[in-house]
């Protein structure tokens, strides 16, 4: 602290003990209730900013830093949105999702994005399947607007849907599957997946 003054801010329980609290990555569990997973959207969703666009390799170097911050999900890309996103996700499959960071066997989930279609999850399941930690997040329009007008489907339509899609990307071999409800916050009563 500047000055000599110390922090009444207490250290983490890392630097305290000089032992590493994190848990072993189970998907879809975490065994210690006090451990916050962090999850960083960086790569595609930062990306989605005006002028925010990012070569392959500038991704890349993104997934390091995150890497080195001990992220423990990397959102690496969307893969079916482009060529050039399906190449910057196997990138970082290839380095940082089988990297070696000396912490415990640390090595990021590097998670693909997909809208909930064979297709789309296929093509993401191909970008991620040759990380240590792969994992699909598929998605789809749950509001009651994007239902009607966009996908021109009824609720029950759409839990089918999403059902079905998180079991065909099970079949594909990945274990550790996340589905997301666009446009939840429009959901009137919100409990849609109920």
């Amino acid at each position: 602290m500047a000055g000599g003054k110390t922090s009444n801010i207490p250290r983490c329980e890392t630097e305290r003990s000089g032992t590493h609290v994190r848990p072993q990555y189970v998907p879809n569990h975490i065994p210690d209730p006090s451990y916050v997973r962090i999850l960083d959207t960086t790569l595609r969703d930062g990306e989605q900013a005006p002028g925010a666009a990012m070569t392959c390799n500038q991704k890349l170097e993104i997934a390091r830093q995150l890497a080195k911050l001990r992220v423990d999900i990397i959102e690496a890309g969307f893969p079916s949105a482009s060529k050039e996103d399906f190449t910057a996700v196997k990138m970082i499959v290839d380095e940082v999702g089988n990297g070696d960071y000396g912490d415990n066997g640390y090595v990021p989930v590097i998670a693909a994005f997909c809208r909930c279609n064979e297709k789309d999850i296929t093509t993401a399941w191909e970008a991620v399947k040759n990380a240590k930690r792969p994992r699909i997040f598929t998605f789809i329009a749950t509001s009651p607007i994007h239902m009607e007008y966009k996908l021109k489907k009824s609720k029950q339509e759409v839990l089918e849907i999403a059902r079905d899609m998180v079991k065909f990307a099970r079949s594909l071999g990945c274990d550790d599957v996340e589905f997301g409800a666009e446009d939840a916050a429009r959901l009137r009563p919100l409990p849609f997946l109920n």
